[in-house]
């Protein structure tokens, strides 16, 4: 008993600490003493602000255990701190990212690290504040290693042997190396009307970025990225600050903590969001619900709320933003229709929302929201087609216009995410253009979901004779094998050009992919394929609810940037192939398939069939 009461008064003593510290004056926004690094001694007391609850931080005792050298990077120490207060209970939490600290009323730097899963101490690591400072002396770099998801687990190719390639995999699907190393704290990004398994499908590529997928909600009053009245005096320091991705219907925003604020521009997290340097991004004041205490995942829900500035620098050890700076967005409109068994219309939604401007992060984003704009609708079942169309509005060009039909099948991957891949592709092969960078002016989509699946196969083909004359007209005859349907006939002329060539060739009734597949590769290989030829390409691209109709012939077709040369003889092709670089590379096919025509259907149309004719 002896041994317990001695026990209970220790802590009760560590606890004392704390408690005998003054009650602190809340910070404001405006110029502060910093608190040296080199002045700091271990047992030091001060005070970090951080939300828990609403929207007032409050203060969370501090004690300095340290210093850890190096441990940010080169010359980039961590000073190492136990909290006090409430955060005994909820430990680091989500969100804490930020959390200003002072001694003495000069300002150390922000909590920013802690140490990984069960920690029985609120351990963390503080990013002192002459490092956060230097995120003003960047402009225009970019960081070669910025986390984006493309790149949230492939980097840069080296030659990496497979024993040492196999192990590197294994330890980064376990997770961290050590349970004893500081890491950043999780930014907690918070999604408003989404679909809980599209935040199962598309979670793990946040978690690799280092982002807690949270539930959470959005204000109205985040309906643009203007600045809401009264954007002067938000973002206090020890305030929640976010940074939004999309707004609308349908948000989402990450939540770290403002650490300084010298009434124009603010420093916040103490570690970087996705690292990608200079950026334009919406700065949102944020609620906390709660923090939830946790010894495997503390974290604080909230909401993005008002629009007061736009953050300008992601960088390793803080990002900063601007008050009453606008970011731009780009709007997007997506209708979704449901279909009765008698094709009438059922019901329609119509979703508004505004998503982030980056290279990187716009088609992901696209991606994702249209995802989840088919999902977790009553009208979902399995046997389900989906039939899109869509318009891209840009800014002084030319905009495109898309239109595909998707049905269920047996690809591993389910319709809806196959349909929001191809989505988002469209904008990856804008946004990755090395030339110019796009500038979106609108998107509008309408998505009708069909209530069974609507697919068929081109089975069969028949024309009255294989030999016909240059100039004729060829009566042809198609079937077609719907899922689980009768079989489809259809009759057509097909004409055949008065100066085509004698010999053998072929008629081709094929399914889009077979026509766009020569298309897609020439304008992959060409690395310095300027925007207007990737918008010609995607104007280009067949619709594969159409039946198409091809002569084809055994010359060669180049492919070259958003140009079909079809029928070119060898010697023309030899010549244009002298001089190409490995990167504006020709792409050539042994025949040319010339297009003569298509069928429209309400049916998802695929694979091919070739009639072997011979002209006189």
């Amino acid at each position: 008993m002896q041994k317990f009461a001695a026990l209970a008064v220790a802590l009760a003593c560590s606890r004392g600490i704390f408690a005998q510290e003054p009650a602190p004056i809340r910070p404001k926004a405006g110029k502060v003493q910093i608190f040296k690094e080199a002045d700091l001694k271990p047992g030091m007391h001060g005070f970090a602000w951080t939300v828990l609850a609403g929207a007032e931080p409050e203060p969370i005792p501090v004690e300095i255990v340290g210093v850890l050298k190096n441990q940010w990077g080169p010359k980039q120490d961590i000073i190492l701190a136990k909290l006090g207060g409430k955060a005994i209970r909820t430990n680091v939490a989500g969100g804490m990212s930020g959390s200003p600290v002072y001694i003495d009323g000069k300002l150390l730097g922000a909590v920013a690290l802690r140490f990984s899963v069960f920690s029985p101490d609120a351990i963390c690591g503080i990013t002192p504040i002459e490092l956060m400072l230097e995120v003003n002396d960047f402009d225009e770099s970019r960081p070669v290693d910025a986390r984006t998801p493309d790149k949230a687990v492939a980097r840069e190719s080296v030659p990496v042997s497979a024993g040492m390639l196999s192990q590197v995999v294994s330890a980064g699907a376990a997770g961290s190396f050590s349970s004893n190393v500081m890491i950043p704290i999780e930014t907690p990004l918070t999604f408003a009307g989404f679909n809980e398994n599209v935040l199962r499908e598309f979670g793990p590529f946040f978690q690799q970025m280092g982002l807690t997928v949270a539930a959470g909600g959005a204000s109205s009053t985040m309906t643009d990225a203007k600045p809401a009245p009264g954007w002067q005096h938000s973002l206090q320091p020890g305030d929640a600050v976010s940074g939004v991705l999309v707004s609308g219907d349908m948000s989402v925003s990450g939540m770290c903590t403002v650490t300084y604020n010298d009434g124009k521009h603010v420093l916040a997290c103490g570690h970087s969001f996705f690292n990608l340097g200079p950026v334009d991004m919406p700065m949102a004041k944020a609620d906390v619900l709660m923090t939830l205490a946790s010894a495997f995942q503390p974290n604080k829900f909230g909401n993005a709320t008002d629009i007061v500035g736009a953050l300008h620098q992601d960088r390793h050890s803080a990002i900063m933003g601007e008050l009453g700076a606008t970011a731009g967005m780009v709007p997007v409109n997506v209708k979704v229709r449901s279909f009765g068994d008698k094709g009438a219309v059922r019901s329609e939604k119509n979703l508004h929302f505004s998503v982030f401007v980056q290279q990187k992060w716009t088609p992901y984003l696209m991606m994702l929201t249209l995802f989840n704009s088919i999902s977790g609708l009553n009208d979902f079942a399995e046997e389900t087609t989906y039939r899109m169309s869509g318009k891209v509005e840009m800014d002084g060009q030319p905009g495109f216009s898309i239109s595909t039909m998707l049905a269920s099948n047996e690809a591993p991957a389910p319709a809806p995410i196959q349909l929001a891949g191809w989505w988002g592709d469209k904008f990856n092969r804008l946004f990755l253009n090395s030339v110019h960078v796009p500038k979106l002016k609108s998107v509008d989509a309408t998505i009708d979901i069909l209530p069974e699946r609507r697919l068929a196969i081109i089975e069969n083909a028949w024309i009255p004779s294989s030999e016909v004359d240059a100039g004729s007209e060829v009566p042809v005859k198609v079937f077609l094998r719907p899922y689980r349907g009768e079989r489809l006939e259809r009759d057509f002329m097909l004409k055949i050009p008065a100066g085509f060539s004698k010999g053998d060739h072929r008629i081709l009734l094929s399914d889009a992919d077979t026509l766009n597949r020569m298309q897609t590769v020439a304008g992959m290989a060409d690395r310095f394929m300027d925007i207007p030829q990737t918008i010609s390409l995607i104007n280009q691209e067949r619709s594969n609810n159409k039946l198409y109709i091809s002569l084809v012939e055994p010359r060669p077709t180049v492919f070259y940037e958003d140009k079909t040369l079809p029928s070119l003889p060898a010697s023309v092709v030899n010549v244009m192939q002298t001089g190409r670089t490995a990167s504006r590379r020709l792409i050539s096919s042994a025949e040319s398939a010339i297009e003569q025509g298509s069928i429209p259907f309400d049916l998802m149309i695929d694979d091919s069939y070739s009639l072997r004719v011979t002209v006189k």
